[in-house]
């Protein structure tokens, strides 16, 4: 049976749960993918990527907290549970068995070229330690979960960083060698990337990442926002000198928040020479005032856990009315089948 049939194309993307959601993740994946779920040309599937947490953590309390602070993150910042599909990657466990099919037909070479496999390769190299020193197999093959979290729904758009580009053009060459072999059975997902903002540097100038401890966390108080962003990594330029706004995280970080003629302006005020103190402190004004109200919001759903839960669990409910049938199209491509025929 051909299971690339959808009534509408489908928005997918997840979140690792492994830390405090940052103004990274926002810009990157959260607001893109709420924005799409709000359209009534698509069907968004939304979901806590907790087993993806286990490659870079083996703390099971933070695990859970992290679960609990992403799922109230979405909600604060506008999602809709009733508009779209909201999940945890552990409550649909067809995604684990799809995952095992995929592993069987995706090639090592593949894998080999993972950034981020050939980063921990290369840092053991210069560390003068075996290639494959303290690489799992977790780590090693992630994007092939990572494609099974996509072609079980049939993802078609997937909200990611550039850096996350990658792993959408493996998910659809694993895509392409299955359907080459057993049919039309996946949908080919395509990476959406942000242009104006693709990947958001962090305070220390590298992309914000919980890798790095360079993030700025979503939902902090004001006072905890406006000391994140003073530590903001600058250079030694004084006020009334020029400043390049493209080599600014500072005004990266702006770019992704301000509206155009916001950007515009601050760009001219990066030439006139704004002081540094000056362009943190407009910053964190724009944050804030983006985020109070949703911060207000998100410390209600973290007062009321129950609610999430039962939120979740009603989603799971919903994908694996999608997944069962899909797992069991597959099945069936791939030979495993009941012995006798229904009767």
């Amino acid at each position: 049976m051909n299971q690339l049939s959808t009534d509408k194309p489908r928005v997918l993307t997840g979140i690792t749960t492994t830390g405090t959601p940052h103004l990274g993740n926002y810009v990157g994946a959260i607001k893109p993918a709420i924005v799409a779920s709000q359209s009534s040309e698509f069907d968004s599937f939304l979901f806590l990527a907790d087993y993806h947490a286990m490659i870079k953590s083996h703390e099971p309390d933070k695990i859970h907290q992290s679960s609990i602070e992403i799922a109230a993150t979405w909600l604060a910042l506008g999602l809709d549970p009733d508009n779209v599909t909201f999940y945890r990657q552990s409550d649909v466990p067809e995604i684990m068995e799809l995952s095992w099919v995929l592993t069987c037909w995706t090639a090592k070479g593949l894998m080999n070229r993972a950034h981020a496999y050939k980063a921990a390769v290369q840092a053991n190299e210069e560390a003068n330690e075996d290639p494959d020193y303290a690489v799992t197999m977790g780590l090693f093959s992630y994007p092939i979960l990572m494609a099974a979290d996509i072609l079980m729904f049939n993802g078609k758009h997937i909200p990611v960083g550039r850096d996350q580009i990658q792993h959408i053009e493996m998910a659809k060459d694993i895509a392409q060698r299955f359907n080459h072999h057993y049919g039309e059975r996946f949908v080919l997902p395509e990476a959406v990337v942000d242009d104006n903002v693709a990947v958001l540097q962090g305070l220390d100038g590298r992309k914000m990442s919980k890798s790095y401890n360079n993030t700025i966390p979503l939902f902090d108080t004001e006072k905890k926002l406006k000391k994140a962003i003073n530590k903001i990594k600058t250079n030694l330029l004084e006020p009334g000198e020029a400043k390049d706004p493209d080599d600014s995280t500072v005004f990266q970080i702006w770019k992704a928040f301000a509206s155009e003629q916001q950007t515009a302006d601050m760009r001219q005020q990066f030439i006139d020479g704004i002081a540094w103190g000056e362009a943190k402190k407009c910053l964190f004004e724009l944050l804030n005032k983006e985020l109070a109200e949703p911060r207000e919001r998100y410390l209600e759903y973290m007062a009321n856990p129950v609610a999430m839960e039962k939120i979740l669990l009603a989603g799971a409910e919903k994908a694996r009315a999608v997944s069962i049938p899909m797992l069991q199209g597959v099945r069936e491509s791939i030979g495993i089948r009941a012995m006798t025929a229904p009767t």
